[in-house]
């Protein structure tokens, strides 16, 4: 199931490669890989299945182009081909909302193909999910190789529907993003018709505030004074304008003020103290003073270090989950992978804007949230 972030506007969406064992789903998905611009992917993540050189499965996040006023991300899957393997298939499609089926193009392969196909409709039925109202693609692949059957037969055994097809050769990329770009078209067009993906933010009329969160957040932290009220034109002689009392403005107050961690205790006074930002009232001890650090410079403006800030501690929060990979620590926790991926790519933009200090403040909150409930860090 597509999940929305709608502070980030960003929807993310689950594509997972099926087809039988060594139709080359994993050599479809590294191809993508390494066509994707380093700054749009995430790591490729992969788990060998005991006694088979096929992979268990690849998570592949893919960031592509905008819809409407989101941004789209693509969770990639591949699933193991034997059948000795269908209980992880199935895992590995809960919460798909897009299937490519890789076919083996080669004569020899039809009757595997039948069967991988029949068995992505048996389970997709399980979860309640018919494969005719199912975004599906079928990528009719190793068309390099000799002794294949024509497209015209595989459409006529695999695809009487007709859904898109395409001739690919995934050992040198050939039709390989062709593929993907329909299947991603088909899941945001299935996605809009379920009104899982938000309605575009409507343009502000002329003269008036914007009302995007960008524009929120800067008009709140600028503090804005309601502008004054002009006298009339015409009306009461100025005597009587002296002698009538003037309401005082309403004062919006100040919120308080956060100051550089290096002066920050590391526990706030029980009273007199500053108050602390929602980030700092959520995190340990240890990382009290990170998360001041990162609150500061939000406040200030500075959205890089606020980042960078709270990248860092991030990195810290996760390593009192154990020892091992982002990835093993955020399954551990049950933090939001994608958005651990997110706060990595803001990294290697050159500009941030207030948007994405503010979700890497969110994400931080996120982690501290999720130690809490475990009961980490431990005392003592």
């Amino acid at each position: 199931m597509s999940s929305v972030n709608l502070m980030a506007r960003e929807v993310a969406a689950k594509i997972v490669f099926y087809g039988p064992g060594l139709s080359g789903k994993t050599t479809t998905l590294r191809k993508v890989y390494e066509t994707v611009r380093p700054a749009h992917r995430g790591e490729m993540m992969s788990i060998a299945t005991e006694g088979d050189r096929t992979l268990f499965f690849d998570f592949l996040p893919v960031k592509v182009e905008r819809v409407g006023d989101c941004s789209v991300r693509l969770a990639l899957y591949t699933v193991p081909g034997q059948v000795f393997y269908n209980a992880t298939r199935k895992l590995v499609l809960q919460g798909a909302d897009g299937v490519v089926f890789v076919a083996d193009s080669q004569a020899e392969a039809m009757d595997a193909n039948r069967e991988s196909l029949a068995n992505l409709e048996e389970n997709l039925l399980e979860n309640g999910i018919r494969l005719e109202n199912f975004p599906l693609v079928m990528q009719w692949n190793k068309r390099d190789l000799d002794n294949i059957l024509s497209v015209e037969e595989l459409r006529r055994e695999l695809n009487p529907r007709g859904v898109p097809d395409f001739e690919t050769a995934a050992a040198n990329g050939r039709g390989v993003m062709d593929a993907l770009k329909t299947i991603t078209r088909l899941v945001i067009k299935d996605l809009r018709a379920k009104r899982i993906v938000p309605p575009p933010r409507t343009a502000a009329p002329a003269g008036t505030a914007p009302a995007g969160l960008e524009a929120q957040l800067s008009q709140h932290l600028h503090h804005r004074q309601p502008p004054a009220v002009a006298a009339p034109a015409t009306g009461p002689t100025a005597a009587t304008i002296a002698a009538t009392p003037v309401p005082r403005p309403l004062k919006t107050p100040a919120p308080p003020r956060v100051e550089p961690a290096a002066v920050v205790p590391a526990v706030a006074p029980a009273t007199g103290g500053k108050l602390l930002g929602p980030t700092s009232a959520l995190a340990p001890g240890d990382l009290f003073d990170h998360a001041r650090a990162a609150e500061a410079a939000f406040t200030a403006g500075d959205y890089t270090t606020c980042v960078t800030a709270c990248t860092d501690a991030v990195r810290r929060a996760m390593a009192f989950a154990g020892e091992g990979s982002l990835a093993q620590q955020a399954f551990l926790l049950h933090v939001d992978g994608s958005d651990l991926l997110r706060l990595q790519g803001l990294a290697t933009l050159p500009q941030l804007r207030v948007d994405d200090a503010a979700f890497a403040l969110y994400v931080l909150m996120q982690v501290f949230v999720r130690l809490n409930a475990v009961g980490l860090p431990t005392a003592g």
